[in-house]
C-alpha cells in the first residue's frame, strides 16, 4: 500500500498526514498535483489546508485540477480515497461525495477538539471502532458546515453512509455539540462506495502519541484494511 497525499498550492496538512501514516506503518508519499497521480498509487489522501486560498469556495479550484480526474478514476477502480478538512471540501466539490461544506454558523475559523459519534462501524475507515463509540478529534476550519438537501440526506441515512456525527462527551448529537452548524450534526460521510470517505475533523492530528490523543488512528488505518 502506497498512499499518494495530493499537495495543492495552499495545502498545509500534507506533512502531518505523511507522518501519521508512517507512524501506522503505511507507506505514503506527497505528490504535487501538477505531476499527476502515480501509477502505483494504491490509496489517495486529500489533505487539509487552504488550497488556492479558498477562492470562490473552499476546495472549488483544487477540485478542477486535472489530477482530480485521475483520483475519480482511481476511486471507480476501487482505490481507497480519504478527504480531510480542505480535502473533504475538494472531495465534495469534485463529486466524490454528496453535499457541500460552507461557512461555519459562527462565520469564524474554529480550531478546537470535538467529540464524534461513530455511526457506521462497518467500513474500512471505522472498522477499528464500534458503532456508538465516542472519539475526540480536532477541527480547524472556517467552512466546515455540511449542507445537503433533505432528500439526499435521507438517502445517506437509508444507505448508512453517515460515518460520524458531532456529539457531546456522552454521545448525544445535540445542537450545542455541533461546532459549525452542520446539517444533522454530520461530520463525515461515505461516497457511493465505502472505500471513499470525507470528514472535516483531522484524524492525522490525533494519531501520534507524542502530541496527544490517538483517537484518529482508526480512521487512517482504513488505508491498510484488506
Amino acid at each position: 500500500m502506497t498512499v499518494s497525499i495530493v499537495r495543492f498550492g495552499g495545502s498545509n496538512c500534507d506533512r502531518d498526514a505523511e507522518r501519521a501514516l508512517d507512524h501506522l506503518g503505511v507507506d505514503a508519499e506527497i505528490v504535487w498535483h501538477e505531476d499527476g497521480l502515480p501509477e502505483d498509487a494504491t490509496g489517495v489522501m486529500l489533505p487539509g489546508g487552504f488550497s488556492y486560498g479558498d477562492y470562490l469556495r473552499a476546495g472549488a479550484m483544487a477540485a478542477r485540477s486535472p489530477i482530480m480526474d485521475e483520483v475519480r478514476a482511481a476511486a471507480e477502480d476501487g482505490v481507497p480515497v480519504l478527504g480531510v478538512c480542505n480535502g473533504a471540501q475538494i472531495g465534495s466539490e469534485s463529486g466524490l461525495t454528496g453535499g457541500a461544506f460552507t461557512t461555519n454558523r459562527s462565520a469564524r475559523f474554529q480550531c478546537e477538539h470535538v467529540h464524534l459519534r461513530v455511526e457506521n462501524a462497518d467500513t474500512p475507515w471505522t472498522a477499528a471502532y464500534d458503532e456508538g463509540d465516542v472519539i475526540e478529534i480536532p477541527i480547524a476550519h472556517g467552512e466546515g458546515r455540511f449542507e445537503i438537501t433533505d432528500d439526499r440526506l435521507d438517502t445517506l441515512r437509508e444507505e448508512d453512509r453517515v460515518l460520524f456525527r458531532y456529539c457531546d462527551a456522552d454521545g448525544e448529537a445535540t445542537e450545542a455539540a455541533n461546532p459549525n452548524g452542520s446539517k444533522d450534526n454530520v461530520a463525515g460521510i461515505l461516497g457511493e462506495d465505502e472505500h471513499v470517505a470525507v470528514l472535516m475533523p483531522h484524524p492525522e492530528r490525533a494519531t501520534l502519541p507524542d502530541v496527544g490523543r490517538t483517537d484518529g488512528q482508526g480512521v487512517l488505518r482504513g488505508f491498510a484494511a484488506e
